[in-house]
């Protein structure tokens, strides 16, 4: 059990570095289930023991969990990684080529929501284009079930919101 849990960290580390961006939960757990390498049990155990030992970190938003390579995932990575096949690189590689856009849209809109000074929630929603902010909002409401509204609708009207705040000032 113990090398193959060590292999399946070793495809989670290998997926991270040949990204160069952040994973989501939902997106690891997709490649390896899809791929039947092994079963979601299994798979959070290797992602929380990744993050235990430090080399992953976790960011954590309302609704999901994204996973960054950390420097001593990287190192581990370059003494270890040729015990991971070359089939299994290729699979990460068409997997990560075939959800590229998908991955990207994931990073570039995201809202997230906390506690604010008061009794009110304050809820960040932004969209990055590349390495640019193209909007970054902060709203104030009054309850966490408007917060959580907010953040879920988001993704699908911040285009229209961006058009619409550039019209007005433009």
């Amino acid at each position: 059990m113990t090398d193959t849990l060590t292999l399946y960290k070793l495809i989670i580390l290998k997926m991270l570095s040949m990204i160069d961006a952040p994973l989501t939960n939902s997106q690891i757990s997709e490649f390896i289930l899809e791929k039947e390498y092994t079963n979601y049990f299994t798979l959070q155990q290797a992602l929380s023991e990744l993050d235990e030992t430090g080399l992953v970190t976790i960011s954590n938003t309302h609704n999901s969990s994204s996973y960054h390579i950390t420097e001593a995932g990287n190192e581990t990575l370059r003494y270890f990684g040729d015990k991971i096949s070359d089939a299994i690189c290729q699979d990460i590689q068409e997997y990560l080529g075939q959800k590229q856009h998908e991955i990207q849209d994931t990073l570039s809109v995201t809202a997230n929501y906390f506690l604010g000074n008061t009794e009110d929630y304050l809820v960040c929603c932004q969209v990055r284009e590349k390495n640019a902010t193209l909007i970054d909002l902060t709203i104030s409401v009054p309850s966490e079930k408007q917060a959580i509204s907010v953040c879920n609708h988001w993704k699908s009207k911040s285009q229209e919101i961006y058009a619409h705040v550039m019209e007005q000032l433009l």
